[in-house]
């Protein structure tokens, strides 16, 4: 059989080459870039393309952005901890340098008042601080850390810039106890700075002061001022002791019940002045004798 002339069947046709095809494909490209870059007939068909596929595109982008998010979330997290942490640490030694200054400042407050005391008693007084209370919780005592080394005596009067606070009741050779005027059993002779009204003014044990013994007509009255009146030859005349808060005259009683704030900081000074004495007290009068067969 002869297959001169025989044609393949249509299914088996060739096309244009390759390379024909991708230099026509090429050129239509490049005739639409051209249109498209002098006429820009394809701008509206662009937008409509870029509408369409927005939801995809940021649909592609959403992990990305996610983690991306994240890392700067707990990046920022961890940056926000450690600057809170070291304002906390900052804020704290801020605070603790603002407290220190705050009781320097109440120091010299009280060592200005105690400076100004020790020039208005003109006697020779010794300064000193407050260690601790008295481990008695019957009484009213502190601890000095002056003692019988510093010429701390037994008996002499302990200030601080308001007024008398206590008295010292027993000398160590470094350390000196003080019993408050609060003390239940201290006492001191007092004056009225008014009218020069005497009296004694005792502790109670409670924080406050008592006058007794004093005549329900006296003249007193509340706001009176309390100084020592020196009677005793231990305390300096003219310090300031008490002010008196209330008095309280009863028909059926002989004398007032009066009560007095003290003047001082009796139970709140830690720094103090203990006052010497402008004078020996002059010893006890000696009994007369009597002579042998005299009466």
């Amino acid at each position: 059989m002869s297959l001169v002339g025989h044609q393949p069947p249509p299914i088996f046709r060739r096309g244009p080459a390759p390379l024909v095809r991708l230099i026509v494909l090429v050129s239509i490209c490049l005739a639409m870039l051209v249109a498209d870059i002098k006429f820009r007939y394809l701008e509206v068909l662009r937008q409509g393309l870029s509408v369409v596929t927005y939801p995809l595109q940021m649909a592609a982008a959403a992990p990305a952005d996610v983690v991306r998010n994240a890392t700067l979330y707990f990046a920022t997290l961890i940056e926000v901890q450690l600057e809170n942490a070291e304002l906390r640490r900052t804020q704290l030694g801020a605070a603790q340098q603002l407290l220190r200054f705050e009781q320097l400042k109440q120091e010299n407050v009280q060592l200005r008042g105690l400076l100004e005391m020790a020039q208005r008693v003109q006697v020779r007084s010794i300064g000193a601080d407050v260690l601790y209370d008295a481990p008695d919780p019957f009484a009213r005592k502190v601890i000095l850390d002056r003692g019988t080394q510093h010429g701390i005596e037994t008996g002499l009067a302990v200030v601080d810039a308001s007024g008398v606070i206590g008295q010292i009741t027993r000398v160590y050779p470094a350390q000196a106890e003080v019993t408050l005027l609060t003390d239940k059993n201290q006492a001191i002779p007092v004056q009225v700075v008014r009218n020069g009204l005497r009296g004694v003014l005792f502790g109670t044990g409670q924080g406050r002061l008592e006058m007794r013994f004093v005549l329900a007509g006296a003249d007193i009255v509340e706001g009176d001022e309390l100084v020592t009146s020196g009677l005793d030859g231990i305390f300096l005349p003219g310090l300031p002791v008490a002010t008196v808060s209330s008095v309280a005259r009863e028909p059926k009683d002989a004398f007032a019940s009066i009560e007095c704030e003290p003047a001082a900081a009796v139970e709140g000074s830690t720094q103090v002045l203990v006052i010497g004495r402008a004078a020996l007290p002059p010893p006890p009068p000696q009994a007369a004798e009597t002579p042998p067969g005299g009466r």
